[in-house]
């Protein structure tokens, strides 16, 4: 009696050779997950190519099979290119939908494709390739909005504005170095992504299911053909370990809360409250009511969209909370959130760094909120401790004289002398520092505001920022290399 190996499934699944029945229809829309994960399809073809690939050279399919299946998925990168390719809902995911198309192009021996890998390593391998550019990608955006702020603290060397601590005015600083403290921010945040990036580039192919496979596969082959650092260590946690998903969502959330604490201060700056600065009419939007309002719509679009990025990280992290080794189905909600928050803070690093080199800022006004308040009184204090006074006692003292002006509605500099040696002798013997520019002047310290630091730090800053440009150039070529020998065929 002859024996058939192609007997349809009752479910018409390429799985489902165990099951009688087909799925329920709602069953198919709650487990698919096609409508999202279609956008692995690019990396889940690079998998194969490497995995296929390994499987010839190791002797375990044969060369003709492997040949045949290596065109027959550059001919569906080429339908996908084309938006010629047919998404179905019956096919589930990314990968059986590539399967499917594969079959249909080559015949029976694209089944010889999936042999000695799962879906469980190809999908943890898909995102991981797609995670490994999207890292390289937002570096680059991030290092563009690096870029405008360094251009915008060398055009403002020389102005001063307030600095403040609980909203109050506290003490000048120079505009310059108000914005390198945002380029510090930033280069946490490449400095994160760097580190995942490490983390992330490791191929998990050769896990199996969850247990590692039985055929003598090349696992560290196929990593080099893909341009990975290396492997996953452990089967199991190969094929469950989202770590890298958490990571990348929480360098997001990071990063978008940085941004959004610039937000916010455009927003406050731009307000008739404040004064310091105009956004510029491309980036700001009108009433539709009041004609004469202008209002920081991007600004406060960028400080809402913290929230929706914040929200994917939260997600994802009650998802994982608690699930049992190795793969549950569960991870299958790893992927929309990471999705949308990629698309949301890329959006934002295309439209920040050219709103912020268009925005115009109002030094005199910035001048003379900077002087106001008596945000000089921290550095009378340390006037009056460079003359040998303890700093409680001058810190009392100052207080006083404070309280003294806004009696009699006067500013330090509107004092007479006779006014200042009232307070104490000191006051009388030597000048007291009376302008922004002596306070900002007397920070010359590491890290300050003094316009010679602010300018190493600058300089610093810039060859810091070329580093990592370079850096993000090398990674993504020597991973664009590796796909094209793969995308063409050629050896390794």
């Amino acid at each position: 009696m002859s024996r058939s190996w192609n007997l349809p499934s009752p479910s018409s699944k390429l799985w489902g050779g165990r099951f009688s029945k087909a799925t329920d229809r709602w069953v198919e829309e709650l487990n698919a997950s096609i409508t999202f994960d279609h956008r692995l399809a690019y990396y889940d073809i690079l998998g194969s190519l490497a995995h296929v690939r390994m499987l010839a050279r190791q002797g375990i399919i044969p060369e003709i099979d492997a040949v045949a299946i290596g065109e027959g998925l550059r001919t569906i990168l080429g339908e996908l290119q084309r938006g010629e390719f047919t998404f179905r809902l019956e096919d589930e995911d990314i990968h059986l939908s590539v399967e499917r198309r594969l079959r249909e192009l080559i015949g029976p021996a694209a089944g010889r494709l999936h042999t000695a890998r799962s879906r469980n390593d190809q999908v943890a391998l898909d995102l991981r390739l797609w995670t490994r550019d999207a890292v390289i990608a937002l570096g680059q955006g991030i290092g563009e909005v690096v870029r405008a702020l360094l251009d915008l603290a060398d055009q403002h060397r020389e102005t001063v504005l307030p600095g403040y601590t609980h909203l109050q005015r506290a003490q000048p600083v120079l505009l310059a170095h108000h914005f390198h403290a945002y380029v510090a921010m930033l280069f946490r945040d490449l400095e994160r992504l760097r580190e995942l990036y490490r983390r992330v580039n490791r191929s998990p192919l050769g896990a199996g299911a969850l247990a590692g496979v039985t055929y003598p596969v090349d696992r560290q082959y196929v990593a080099d053909l893909l341009a990975m650092d290396g492997i996953c260590e452990n089967s199991l946690d190969a094929v469950s370990d989202r770590d890298f998903v958490i990571e990348f969502l929480g360098d997001l959330s990071l990063l978008m809360t940085h941004l959004s604490r610039l937000a916010e201060e455009l927003i406050l700056w731009s307000s008739g409250e404040f004064g310091f600065v105009e956004i510029d009419d491309a980036y700001a939007t009108g009433s539709s009511i009041m004609p004469q309002k202008k209002n920081p719509d991007v600004a406060e679009l960028i400080r809402a969209k913290t929230g929706r990025v914040v929200g994917h990280l939260t997600g994802l992290l009650t998802v994982l909370k608690g699930l049992p080794l190795a793969y549950n189905k569960d991870l299958q909600e790893d992927k929309e959130g990471v999705f949308d928050a990629f698309d949301t803070v890329s959006l934002i690093l295309r439209v920040l760094p050219p709103m912020l080199r268009t925005l115009r800022f109002r030094a005199s006004r910035m001048a003379e909120a900077a002087a106001g308040s008596f945000s000089l009184a921290t550095d009378l204090a340390d006037h009056l401790v460079r003359q040998g006074m303890p700093f409680r006692e001058a810190h009392e003292l100052v207080g006083r004289v404070v309280a003294y002006c806004e009696a009699n509605t006067k500013d330090f500099p509107e004092l007479t002398a006779a006014e200042w040696a009232s307070f104490h002798p000191l006051l009388a013997e030597t000048r007291p520092p009376l302008t922004v520019w002596d306070a900002v002047r007397a920070r010359e310290v590491p890290g300050g505001t003094g316009p010679g630091q602010v300018s190493q730090a600058l300089e610093q800053a810039a060859a810091r920022l070329a580093e990592e440009i370079v850096w993000l150039e090398v990674e993504r070529q020597r991973v664009a290399t590796a796909e094209s020998r793969l995308l063409s065929g050629a050896s390794l």
